[in-house]
Order: C-alpha cells, then sequence, then structure tokens
C-alpha cells in the first residue's frame, strides 16, 4: 500500500453484533466461522513467508504468490478471466530508461567498468565517439575533459544553482568549440551528488557526456598531458518490468458485475527505494507485507469462496489480485482500462489494503470511497450481526490506492483499511504481527455490505471531487 493522507469527515460509529476477538466468546465461534479464521492464517503466513521474498513485481517471489493465489482461486469453484482465457492478466511497469548492454568506455583499450568506474549522465546525446586527446588540452575534434572543481565552486552558497543545467550549458559551449564528448570528473572535495537517472526527461545534451570517478580518474589517468586513445559508445533502451493481476469470474447470468479486489505485490527487497527502512540496504533483508497486502489477498480468496456458496446472485463478481500497486497502482490502472467484461457493466468495486491489524481498543475500520455512491449509508446500516466496529467514513480519499483507477471511471468504490501500524513498508511487517480474529470481523463485515448491495441493482456515482 502507498501511504495515505487521509482527510477525514465525522466518525461514523455503528453497532454492529460479531464475536469479541478475545475472551470466552472468541471460542464459540462457528464452525464456518473457524474454519474462514483458519484459511486466513494459512494465506497470509504463505504469501508473507521469506521465500515469496517481498512479492515484489516481476519477480520470481511475484511468480510463486500467483501461483499460489490461482491455485487458491480455483479451489474456491470460480473461473480464470485474464489474457488467454488463463488466471494472469500481464501488464508492463515502464521504469525508464537504463544503459544499453553495448554501451562501452575504453581508455588505451582499457574497459571501464559501467557503473563503479564510469556512467553516462541521463541526459547525455547517444552516439560512437572516438579520439586521442590529453587531459589537459582541448583541441576541436576530439573529446574534451571536464574537471567539475570550478562549477562547484562557482554555485557553491547557491540555493537556485542546478548542476545538470551547469553541465548541459558548458557541454553546449564546448561542442562549439569543436568537442566532441564531455568526459567528467571531480577532483575537488565538494560532492557532485551525479548518478544515472533512468526517469530524467529533462532536454538532451548536444554530445555524449559521461563521468568517470575519481578512484578510476586517479588510477588510469595519473598524467594529463599525456595523450590517450579513448573509444566509448553512448546508448540507452528502454526499462520495462512485467507485472501480473491474477482474474477470476463467478458468472451470475447477472446484467452486473462486481469488482473485489486486493494487491499482492509488495517491497521484496527494497529495491525500489520505496520503503521507509534505513538499514544497510542488505539483500538479506525481506519485506514480507503481511498486512500490505497479504492481508488483503486472504480476504479476497475466503470472499470468493464464500460467495460462490452463497445465495448472491444479484451481480457477477471479477476477484481481483492486483500487482504494481506499490510502483504507483499500475495493476488495477491497466485492469480498469482493460476489463475482462464490459466496463459499462461494472456496478461498483471493493479494495481491501492493509485490514489485518484492527485495533483490540478502537476497532477502527476506515471505508474510503463512502461518498462514492448514496447507497453506501444505507447498506452499512442495514449490515447486521456486527458488533465492535467502529466505521470511519472517508469521502474525500477516493484518488489513492487500486479503488483509484475505478473512480476515474465513474464506478462507486468501497476501500476498507485498518489503520496505520508501526512496521509499516518496514520488515517487521511479518505473519505474527497480524490480528486474526479482527481480520476475521473485518471479512465477515465486508461479506455483508455486499449482501446488501445484491438486491439493490445499478448502484448510482457521485463524484466526490477529491
Amino acid at each position: 500500500m502507498i501511504l495515505r493522507i487521509k482527510l477525514l469527515s465525522p466518525i461514523l460509529t455503528l453497532p454492529y453484533l460479531l464475536f469479541s476477538p478475545s475472551g470466552s466468546t472468541a471460542q464459540k465461534l462457528k464452525k464456518n466461522d473457524k474454519l474462514l479464521l483458519t484459511n486466513i492464517q494459512a494465506h497470509i503466513r504463505y504469501l508473507a513467508d521469506d521465500k515469496l521474498e517481498g512479492r515484489r513485481t516481476g519477480t520470481p517471489g511475484e511468480k510463486t504468490a500467483s501461483d499460489y493465489i490461482s491455485s487458491e482461486l480455483s479451489k474456491t469453484g470460480i473461473q480464470p478471466k485474464g489474457d488467454n482465457n488463463g488466471w494472469l492478466q500481464a501488464f508492463d511497469i515502464d521504469q525508464g530508461r537504463e544503459v544499453s548492454a553495448d554501451a562501452f568506455f575504453t581508455v588505451n583499450d582499457r574497459p571501464f567498468l559501467l557503473n563503479r568506474e564510469y556512467f553516462p549522465l541521463s541526459f547525455s546525446a547517444i552516439g560512437n565517439v572516438s579520439g586521442s586527446p590529453a587531459i589537459a588540452l582541448q583541441e576541436s575534434g576530439v573529446p574534451w575533459f571536464l574537471d567539475l572543481r570550478e562549477l562547484l565552486e562557482s554555485g557553491a552558497g547557491n540555493p537556485h544553482f542546478d548542476l545538470h543545467g551547469a553541465i548541459r550549458t558548458r557541454a553546449a559551449a564546448c561542442a562549439k568549440k569543436g568537442a566532441t564528448a564531455l568526459i567528467l570528473y571531480n577532483s575537488s572535495k565538494t560532492a557532485d551528488n551525479l548518478a544515472f537517472d533512468p526517469r530524467d526527461k529533462g532536454e538532451v545534451a548536444v554530445i555524449p557526456i559521461l563521468y568517470i570517478t575519481k578512484e578510476a580518474k586517479r588510477k588510469y589517468l595519473k598524467d594529463e598531458s599525456a595523450s590517450i586513445d579513448i573509444k566509448m559508445r553512448v546508448a540507452f533502451s528502454e526499462k520495462k518490468r512485467t507485472g501480473h493481476n491474477i482474474v477470476g469470474w463467478l458468472d451470475n447470468g447477472a446484467s452486473s458485475t462486481v469488482v473485489i479486489g486486493a494487491h499482492y505485490d509488495h517491497l521484496g527487497h527494497g529495491e525500489d527505494s520505496n520503503t521507509l527502512y534505513r538499514g544497510s540496504g542488505d539483500r538479506s533483508v525481506v519485506f514480507n507485507g503481511a498486512d500490505d497486502n497479504a492481508s488483503g489477498v486472504a480476504a479476497l480468496i475466503e470472499l470468493a469462496r464464500s460467495l460462490v456458496a452463497s445465495r448472491l446472485k444479484g451481480n457477477n463478481y471479477l476477484f481481483v489480485a492486483f500487482s504494481g500497486e506499490e510502483q504507483g497502482q499500475y495493476g488495477s490502472a491497466w485492469f480498469a482500462a482493460h476489463p475482462p467484461v464490459d466496463p459499462k457493466k461494472i456496478n461498483y468495486m471493493i479494495n481491501m489494503d492493509m485490514i489485518g491489524r484492527l485495533s483490540d481498543s478502537s476497532h477502527a475500520l476506515t471505508i474510503n470511497g463512502f461518498g462514492t455512491s448514496p447507497a453506501w449509508w444505507g447498506i452499512c446500516r442495514e449490515a447486521k450481526d456486527k458488533k465492535g466496529l467502529s466505521l470511519v467514513q472517508d469521502s474525500s480519499t477516493t484518488r489513492t490506492g487500486d479503488q483509484a483507477a475505478f473512480y476515474r471511471k465513474g464506478i462507486p468504490v468501497l476501500s476498507f483499511y485498518t489503520g496505520d501500524y508501526p512496521e509499516y513498508h518496514l520488515p517487521g511487517d511479518s505473519a505474527d504481527k497480524i490480528n486474526y480474529p479482527g481480520e476475521l470481523q473485518v471479512v465477515k463485515f465486508i461479506y455483508d455490505i455486499v449482501e446488501g448491495a445484491d438486491g439493490r441493482g445499478r448502484l448510482a456515482f457521485v463524484k466526490t471531487g477529491s
């Protein structure tokens, strides 16, 4: 789950009758509730295990998770509804550009190591360049060297100094004087903080620009008066990752369809720098994402099981486990743009994201998107046999989370969330921290929401304006 800023409207607290998550009442669970609780525990523990390596989109861990979820959905009796009648729906995540595999930089036939000894700047021009310059000389028709010391000293103390812009300007001036490429190094003690930025979409320089590290400069280019033989190729390629939504279908022969979703991806080993962890970056660190969002996926599977066995036939149901949520809701955006059913027949969408940490003291369950249909108030009010949940209605955050793509299509949405917790986007979000009886409460409540909507036909959509 991507951290959301909540603008809460007044709290709506409704009395519901359900077992207390602790004490003697919890021991009097019905047989179906015991099975539901056992299944929820099993799903979360599997998905949040280290062997799935944090379920990062486009990795073997995502594949292991998708195989499990597909298998469990199949056991419920629903049918696949992904690409080519399978369970999976593929989509690409655009990660910007990367240095092409055929790029190189050699000095006197010695290849420099990409990212360890050199890298092209992300706004570099592409092309092949060769020549025999000396570092201290700037002759027409060959690459030029530029020490960043002067630029850094001129910009010192200026909060508006733009090193990238200064390099572009200098490169253009050098090109006018005959430079065919610019090779940067930094002899000063001032950090330049230059790095290859795959998402840089700024103006492209007029000539290729490379940066060599201090260690490489000191080791291989000590004599600044000597002529050296340089060959380089600067080239970039598009960097993409393929993720997979998992799509199941319960066809009740109805005229409208409900989408029930939860994202199953998480942060892997933290490769995308979207964690709150400030540790060493050791690949042994796994972000298991038990609440974010194995908890939602467990609910998805069990709601599928319950709805297959139910008499609720007023809608068809699409059960979708989204991937790519942690990179910016790529999977849900793709699905909303490419649904396997007529999008005009989608009645509403329910999203479950981080529903496993219900507080035993506040019992607070936040419902985002409460204002997207006037029907939601009555459906929640009429839900029966619930107790102990304080519902916090939030009409103003419908643009965050996987429900957002459906809201933008004019579809009523609800998204459920049990609140912040200390281990959010940290390695400690593990299966042992889940409040399993609390999640059982939430899942049963969501089922009753679906039940309450079953006989109401198409729900009216209201744009919340935020």
